[in-house]
């Protein structure tokens, strides 16, 4: 294995930078039994691999939120942090990390089985499935059913499949033009 001293340099720059958020940004965290561990699992990374529970959560447009749990194990602490790289961490304590990403696509769910729909008070509802009042997932702004026409009022009751992101944020932006002013 070839040794990039660019790749070092960011990954040791890296470390430093989350030691420093966690002592500055994180009140709570005891920052010196962090860097102890750390220098431990440094020390001991030739003879066995360091253990570490990973929480992966992704939060999506649609504000749906997903956790991902990992166990993950390294030989050294650069490896594992150009793992993480494309995460944000957000806690920390001695055996688990928490990651974040926010991710520019509707959830899972949505994907598979949400429905755009109408209540029967007029308002813009993603439902788990075809609209039905116990299936609610998310309400956005009420809609002046008066202006709409009977082909748009015809499919929110019957159910607008969302699949894709662009298809959310497509009949999002169509029915806002028809919500009521507050």
């Amino acid at each position: 294995m070839r040794f990039n001293w660019v790749a070092h340099y960011r990954l040791g720059l890296a470390f430093v930078t989350v030691v420093l958020f966690m002592s500055f940004g994180m009140p709570g965290v005891l920052v010196t039994g962090f860097a102890e561990q750390m220098e431990n699992h440094q020390d001991q990374q030739n003879s066995e691999p360091q253990q570490l529970t990973i929480i992966l959560e992704r939060i999506y447009l649609d504000g749906e939120i997903s956790e991902e749990v990992v166990f993950d194990s390294y030989w050294s602490i650069e490896n594992f942090w150009a793992k993480y790289d494309q995460w944000q961490l957000v806690d920390i304590d001695e055996s688990t990390m928490v990651f974040r990403k926010q991710v520019d696509d509707i959830s899972p769910l949505l994907k598979t089985n949400g429905y755009f729909g109408i209540t029967d008070d007029g308002v813009l509802t993603i439902y788990n499935g075809r609209p039905d009042p116990s299936r609610i997932i998310q309400s956005f702004f009420q809609i002046d059913v008066k202006k709409l026409e009977s082909k748009k009022q015809e499919e929110l009751i019957q159910g607008i499949p969302i699949k894709t992101r662009d298809r959310y944020v497509e009949v999002l932006e169509t029915f806002k033009h028809y919500s009521l002013q507050e």
